[in-house]
Formats: structure tokens, C-alpha cells, sequence
């Protein structure tokens, strides 16, 4: 469904130019915007995918992965089509490289997308999949209905957005998941077609508004997995997120334009697992790998078991009233 866009200005002659995301696109008539779902109609900038959803299903909270939101709620997950980034790897790209006109889409309203929440029994609603920013007008209308009708909110990102659209959305958005791909600007360059430091920003800016922020890094071999570049980015999840803040290491396995790299080792993960704890980060998590206990919950001043999970399961087994059972220790998990 076509909807005139938010976040642009024209640019005269008929062009425009879009401010929704860093790349900030200069548009001409009759064309699109990176994302491939914004287009210049006669001067005016257009969203191709309002309510145009590629795929609908009810996740647990884990899949997304978020570990100290809710654990073990269900959200209805929401995607649409496009991307603002190229990745290489992309493990989406059916629906993030096609354009709207290439797949079959389902209009959901966002007052149908509340219903259909409620219906299932759904704690909130999430946005995944495919890149939620670049979907903004529907996501912005549709996270105020969720929030009156009593639900949470979620972003699954790359966060590539800018500061002011980040900002409107961000009263009624309770969470976000956000891949950091890399901790060096030459990997955005070349596997991304973007750049770092606007995610970061991302990062910072959504933290200091109050939204719930895990961090999730795909760690790939032989590209982003040196232990220095690992160390570096724990430092700044430490210094700039806080100590406190999720963050979890996945396993890469080959796909899209990238089958040549070989999966992840679990030995690597496990060293990164130990350096992000050395660093400082006291909820480091693995991802992506065979049940183990680094994806469980532990109390960072006694060691107590806070969260125990098998795959997408969560029992809290050692949580009470926010806090550690054991000791008393407050435990950063947002839960009712």
C-alpha cells in the first residue's frame, strides 16, 4: 500500500531528497530511494510498502533475540520487504532484496495488527525480519495503537536510522534489538554499503531515551573476529551502553553472496564469550551454536541462576521482584 513518506524535503526540478536514514538519498522522479520502497511520484517521496507485510508469525521473545525483555512472551512479528544496507551475508535477503512489486504482500492495518496480537495472545507486536526503520510510517502508526492497546513494542535493526525519526518513534517503542556487524568502518564499507558510526549513534541515542537496548554482533571468520576489534567493541558496549547491556555473540553460516566463508567456530565464540566478560560486559550470550549454559542468566555478584533457557524457552528461575533470589542483586530484566 502506497503512503505519502515522512523525513523528506524537495529539492526542486521535482526531485527530493529523504532524511529518514544516513544515506539520506537524493531522489529523482520516477525513482527510488537505497531501501527500494521509497519513491519520487511527480515530486512527492512515497512509502511502496505501508501495511505490506511479507511475513507475519507469533515468535518468542528469545528469537530476536531479546533476553532481558519479557522472557518467555510471545510477540506477533511483523516484516515487510527492503533493506537500507547491502550485506553480503544477508540471511533475509528473499525479502530484503525484493521490491514490492516482485512478492506477494498482505495489507495488515496497524489497528489489524493490534487485533491480530491480542488474538493470539501476544505480549506485544515486533518488527523484524526485514529492516523496520525504512517502514517507519507504518511502524510509527502502529506502535501508538500497540502502546494503547497495552502492548509492548519491538525493533529487530541495523540501526541505520537518523536522529529526529529515531526520536518521534521512540515514545512508543520499548525495545530494540540492534546489530552492531562489525567494530571497524572498512567492513560497513565493503559488506554493508553503509558505515559505522551511525549506528553507533543509533545505539547511544536509543539508550539515552530510555528504550531497551541489546546489542547483537555476528561474529564471521577470517572478517570481523579478531580478538582486538572483539575487545574494542566490548569497550565501548562498557562505556557507552553500560555494563549492564545484553549482548549477544552469533554464529555466522555461509549464505546470500557470502557461502565461501566458513561457519563459526564454537571455540571462537566461547574465547569471545570469556574476553567480553574480561572486558566488563556482565551479560554476554551466544548465539546461533548448540544448547549450552552461555545462554542462560547469571547473577553477576553471586553467580546465582537468574534465566534458564533451552532454544527459544525461558524459565526464571531465579528472579524475584527484579532482583536476584540469592543475594538481592538488581537484575536489568524489563518483565511484569
Amino acid at each position: 500500500m502506497k503512503k505519502e513518506a515522512r523525513f523528506w524535503e524537495s529539492t526542486g526540478n521535482n526531485n527530493v531528497q529523504c532524511f529518514l536514514c544516513p544515506h539520506n538519498c537524493k531522489i529523482n522522479v520516477d525513482k527510488r530511494g537505497i531501501c527500494g520502497v521509497r519513491r519520487n511520484e511527480g515530486g512527492k517521496l512515497y512509502s511502496l510498502i505501508y501495511s505490506s507485510c511479507s511475513s507475519v508469525a507469533e515468535d518468542p521473545i528469545e528469537k530476536k533475540p531479546l533476553y532481558h525483555f519479557y522472557p518467555g512472551s510471545t510477540a506477533l512479528s511483523l516484516g515487510s520487504v527492503g533493506c537500507n544496507l547491502r550485506c553480503d551475508h544477508c540471511q533475509n535477503y528473499g525479502i530484503s532484496r525484493a521490491l514490492p512489486e516482485d512478492i506477494f504482500l498482505n495489507e495488515i492495518s496497524p489497528q489489524a495488527a493490534v487485533d491480530l496480537a491480542k488474538k493470539h495472545g501476544c505480549r506485544g507486536i515486533a518488527w523484524t525480519y526485514n529492516e523496520p526503520t525504512i517502514w517507519h510510517e507504518y511502524t510509527f502508526d502502529s506502535a501508538k495503537l500497540t502502546k494503547e492497546a497495552g502492548l509492548y513494542t519491538v525493533y529487530v535493526t541495523n540501526g541505520y536510522i537518523n536522529e529526529e525519526p529515531l526520536k518521534e518513534i521512540s515514545p512508543y517503542l520499548d525495545a530494540m534489538n540492534i546489530d552492531v556487524k562489525a567494530f571497524h568502518e572498512d567492513f560497513y564499507k565493503k559488506i554493508c554499503k553503509a558505515r559505522l558510526e551511525p549506528v553507533l549513534n543509533t545505539c547511544e541515542i536509543a539508550k539515552n531515551l530510555g528504550i531497551h537496548i541489546e546489542v547483537t554482533y555476528l561474529v564471521i571468520s577470517g572478517i570481523n573476529d579478531s580478538l582486538d576489534e572483539i575487545r574494542k567493541f566490548c569497550r565501548w558496549v562498557v562505556e557507552k551502553l553500560g555494563e549492564d547491556t545484553p549482548v549477544h555473540f552469533s554464529r555466522f553460516h555461509p549464505d546470500y553472496k557470502m557461502t565461501d566463508v566458513p561457519a563459526t567456530l564454537t571455540n571462537t565464540l566461547l574465547k569471545i564469550y570469556e574476553i567480553s566478560k574480561d572486558v566488563g560486559i556482565l551479560f554476554p550470550y551466544i548465539g546461533n551454536v548448540p544448547h549450552g549454559e552461555y545462554e542462560n542468566t547469571f547473577c553477576p555478584s553471586c553467580g546465582n541462576g537468574i534465566v534458564e533457557r533451552y532454544g527459544f524457552t525461558a524459565n526464571k528461575i531465579g528472579l524475584k521482584n527484579g532482583r536476584c533470589k540469592q543475594c538481592g542483586t538488581n537484575i536489568p530484566i524489563v518483565t511484569d
